[in-house]
């Protein structure tokens, strides 16, 4: 299952809330600004829900949050599903020993970051973030998951922009969505 569908009429509200800005952050570009949906407390609370509902019981152990946004949404799945939390950071923003993997984005490239140590081989995880593109965000998320020895079991995102085809880079490994932009 790659999304809710819209049979739950949360989607639905979900959906109509994000706004899209366009030519942000350059032309051409159509961002979908997940702001507007943080601002209204039911929206977001049934957000998470949606996605707490999906991991309960399914045995995770690692809820890993890609910056920025994939901060917002992890934290509270992990606490709810009782995972640990473990963000995966911009460079040069945490201490210490980590692991590097770089990647390309739909409009440029960039680099993310995790602690040595924050994952255990054969820990399962979920990669959050709040939208998949290209998907090479998503990539190098699950780069340094499996680097570090965890299984990941799946990716969620917020929203999908299909046309983008991110969704074929990620080798099989399977990706749940809530809304696709159109």
């Amino acid at each position: 299952m790659s999304s809710v569908g819209d049979n739950d009429p949360r989607i639905n509200t979900i959906q109509s809330i994000i706004r899209v800005v366009p030519d942000f952050p350059k032309p051409g570009i159509m961002f979908q600004d997940i702001t507007t949906l943080l601002l209204d407390p039911k929206a977001f609370k049934d957000t998470i829900d949606l996605f707490v509902e999906r991991y309960e019981g399914k045995n995770i152990s690692v809820v890993a949050g890609i910056e920025a946004r994939g901060f917002i949404f992890g934290p509270p799945i992990a606490l709810a599903i009782g995972a640990k939390f473990v963000p995966l950071r911009k460079p040069r923003k945490l201490p210490g020993e980590v692991y590097k993997q770089e990647y390309d984005l739909e409009y440029g490239s960039d680099c993310l970051e995790m602690h040595v140590g924050a994952v255990q081989p054969g820990e399962r995880a979920l990669v959050v973030d709040d939208l998949i593109a290209t998907g090479g965000t998503l990539c190098a998320a699950m780069n340094l998951l499996e680097r570090a020895g965890a299984e990941v079991v799946e990716c969620a995102c917020v929203i999908e922009i299909p046309e983008l085809k991110g969704r074929d880079r990620l080798n099989s490994k399977p990706l749940y969505v809530l809304v696709e932009y159109q």
